[in-house]
């Protein structure tokens, strides 16, 4: 399983295509149900698979949070997904995924992996409604096996701010000062928890923002306002002032939403900020391929401020000489 990870800048190329490689995981057989299902993670996040080592407990944590590992000096926190999504499994966890999230890395206890998929983003779908609700709205994307099962892909952000209270702090958003400018950003990010966190930020600043789910629904919104602004007479971007973007999306992908943003002249001149926790310098050289103006990685509400405040002040500027 150590081999998969020597192939970085083939997966940045994949990324770049709107494509995707995910690793299939288990976390038992349930109890309750009597299933085992498959879920799965972007491979992109994973830095390593490894048997379960010796974990030390700690007192006063969250009660999905087994312990703590020391890998290679660093004491790393061991995230039990199972008793997070409320599953009773039959068998114990075998396995750790070691992955890096918005620089923080943690493990992931699991039952097993079973394989590596490469997919296409158009496989990978928004979840209906019904399955969005599962596990506390766990569960943001899922794709169907050709065998037919379904893999669901989790909301690791999610799993983060419950258990490791990432991104909840109020003070975190102290440093973050009003814009007084007269600005819309139209932002996609498939994570609630990442959308719910860039609006407190955006709020904070008093900026005006349309939320879309994945680069698909961002791009229809685009598409919208500029049926709109050529209706009226007006250019797209008195509607629309920058596009903030995840970079992993179902449907489309951050990479190809910024490549079709930026090959249409309805949109010239309208810059695209990247906010992904993949903050690799491969990743951030593709964004910069593709035509984004900035990438800031995620989360830090004073950073993307500050990444977000001269594109949004430079284009008030530009629509006040025009």
């Amino acid at each position: 399983m150590a081999s998969f990870m020597d192939s970085v800048d083939e997966r940045t190329r994949l990324a770049g295509a709107n494509r995707l490689e995910v690793l299939l995981f288990s976390l038992g057989t349930d109890r309750a149900t009597g299933r085992s299902e498959v879920f799965g993670i972007n491979v992109f996040k994973v830095r390593e698979v490894m048997q379960v080592p010796e974990i030390t407990r700690a007192p006063d944590v969250p009660p999905a949070v087994e312990g703590m590992i020391s890998l290679r000096g660093n004491m790393i926190p061991v995230i039990n997904l199972a008793r997070f999504c409320g599953l009773d499994p039959e068998e114990e966890p075998q396995i750790l995924i070691i992955t890096e999230y918005n620089r923080f890395v943690q493990a992931l206890l699991v039952h097993s992996v079973e394989s590596i998929l490469r997919l296409e983003w158009t496989q990978v779908k928004v979840p209906p409604p019904m399955m969005q609700n599962r596990m506390g709205g766990l569960i943001t994307a899922v794709t169907q096996l050709d065998d037919g099962r379904i893999v669901m892909i989790l909301d690791v952000e999610k799993v983060l701010a419950e258990t490791a209270d990432f991104g909840n702090d109020p003070e975190l958003y102290d440093a973050v000062e009003p814009l007084d400018v007269d600005a819309t950003v139209v932002f996609a990010d498939d994570s609630a928890v990442a959308r719910r966190q860039i609006e407190q930020t955006l709020d904070k600043m008093g900026v005006r923002h349309i939320a879309a789910r994945n680069g698909k629904e961002a791009w229809d919104i685009l598409e919208e306002l500029a049926a709109r602004a050529e209706a009226s007479h007006a250019p797209v971007h008195r509607l629309v002032s920058a596009v903030l973007t995840d970079v992993e999306m179902p449907e489309m992908d951050g990479y190809v939403l910024t490549k079709r943003i930026k090959n249409d002249p309805r949109f010239r001149g309208i810059p695209v900020i990247m906010h992904s926790s993949l903050s690799a310098e491969a990743n951030q050289h593709l964004g910069q391929t593709v035509g984004a103006d900035v990438y800031v990685p995620k989360f830090h509400p004073a950073e993307l401020a500050a990444a977000l405040r001269p594109v949004l002040a430079g284009r008030s500027g530009e629509e006040a000489a025009a």
